[in-house]
């Protein structure tokens, strides 16, 4: 299968968190207008973004739950799972350790990344966490290929460039300093303060 547009990955991200929502709730079965519904969106995107996977369902039954949160999961996770690295370990990325670990099986939070000494060579909800000078060799050790990036905006590009040069392939900014990274480097960003501006404007209208 073609890489698929990011829109699309974070909708079928999205379908994936409801779907296993739904199987909890003993739902085994789900039609397009259901999920489309949940998601505010329409039958026709949800049925487009199955067709890209090449799901198909029973037209009498829906889709079958089980079914298509594994069909999913082939998609987005890779085989051998994924190992990621904090960089930044204040309320933000402390938040995120405690939100995330343990949530998805194939990506694994394996170290923490701080300049505090009260944190540094300390474990923290049960990742080490180490001081940024160790990045490379830790990054190699542990096979880590995404990087959190939750630190302070003035060394933000400093520890991308770190990040980078250690063989990192993904980075998720967390800063509000847009950041530049070479082809071969996925780059996420997300500023908060942007969407809470977005909310206000459109609450305010």
């Amino acid at each position: 299968m073609q890489k698929l547009p990011g829109k699309t990955v974070e909708r079928l991200s999205e379908y994936r968190r409801t779907l296993i929502n739904c199987l909890s709730e003993g739902k085994s079965f789900i039609y397009s207008h259901e999920l489309a519904h949940m998601h505010h969106k329409t039958a026709v995107q949800v049925r487009r973004d199955i067709m890209l996977m090449g799901f198909s369902g029973l037209q009498r039954k829906g889709y079958d739950v089980k079914e298509m949160i594994d069909a999913i999961s082939e998609i987005l996770d890779s085989p051998e799972g994924q190992n990621v690295a904090i960089i930044g370990i204040g309320h933000l990325g402390t938040a995120i350790l405690h939100y995330f670990k343990g949530k998805r099986a194939k990506l694994n939070i394996q170290a923490l990344f701080d300049t505090d000494p009260q944190k540094i060579d300390r474990i923290i909800d049960g990742i080490p966490c180490y001081h940024p000078e160790k990045l490379d060799d830790i990054v190699h050790k542990y096979r880590i290929n995404i990087g959190i990036l939750t630190v302070p905006p003035e060394k933000a590009k400093e520890l991308k460039d770190q990040l980078i040069q250690a063989g990192i392939r993904g980075i998720l900014n967390f800063t509000t300093v847009p950041l530049k990274v070479p082809d071969h480097v996925y780059l996420e960003e997300y500023d908060m303060i942007t969407s809470i501006e977005k909310v206000a404007y459109f609450s305010g209208k």
